[in-house]
């Protein structure tokens, strides 16, 4: 299996300010092309994980490793490149362009991603290729994401997270706003293109029907201390 793809010990790490939230993390682990649901309620922590997985918060103590380098050694322009080589983000709310085209939109993380943008020859060819494979329309490519359906722009989302195959996917409550059928289907293209690229996938959710699909399912709660970092 080679190097954790995902490896934190003994990270604290606590917000500023006069009673902010803190966390502490004796250990976690992901495994290379593993899928992960992490699962706790609103307030748990859930969002601050990820963030210290993304590098865009730092620990004031412990090692966060990702894809074998540990983020502390890096500055924040480090972090951010790492970030953008080796981790796709599915972000709750998708942050896509609106004004943009869903081409615009999908190809984006390769502006700033040497490491995906040599694993991706053909960007074009590329995204429509994740377009046709999560369902999206012929025709997509040159539309403005805001003329999408809420269901197309999630799918949009993904595919900017998969292009130029990073070895990590982190998602953050990308179905919160599916029906129970919406979200099954969203999660068969989801695990076929993670599968296909082999890429390591953390969730996190407060939907625990989701577990059956995952490799691992944690609890907040068991991952964490919650209190004063």
């Amino acid at each position: 299996m080679g190097a954790a793809a995902i490896d934190l010990h003994g990270v604290a790490f606590h917000w500023p300010g006069r009673g902010a939230f803190g966390l502490s993390i004796p250990s976690l682990t992901v495994a290379p092309g593993e899928t992960v649901l992490l699962l706790g309620d609103s307030g748990s922590g859930k969002s601050t994980l990820l963030s210290l997985i993304c590098g865009t918060v730092v620990a004031q103590s412990g090692t966060v490793a990702v894809a074998g380098t540990d983020l502390a050694g890096l500055s924040g322009a480090g972090r951010d490149r790492h970030r953008a080589d080796h981790v796709g983000v599915i972000f709750q709310q998708f942050n896509l362009l609106p004004f943009g085209t869903v081409q615009d939109n999908i190809l984006l993380p390769l502006r700033f991603a040497p490491n995906r943008r040599q694993r991706c020859p053909d960007p074009r060819k590329t995204a429509a290729q994740l377009c046709a494979a999560l369902g999206l329309p012929d025709g997509v490519l040159v539309q403005r994401a805001a003329s999408l359906s809420v269901g197309q722009q999630q799918r949009v989302a993904v595919a900017r997270a998969l292009i130029g195959q990073p070895p990590i996917l982190v998602a953050d409550e990308p179905t919160s706003a599916l029906d129970e059928t919406s979200q099954a289907q969203f999660l068969d293209l989801l695990f076929g293109q993670v599968a296909a690229q082999g890429s390591t996938l953390v969730m996190v959710s407060h939907d625990p029907r989701m577990a059956p699909r995952f490799d691992r399912v944690l609890s907040m709660a068991d991952v964490i201390q919650k209190g004063a970092a």
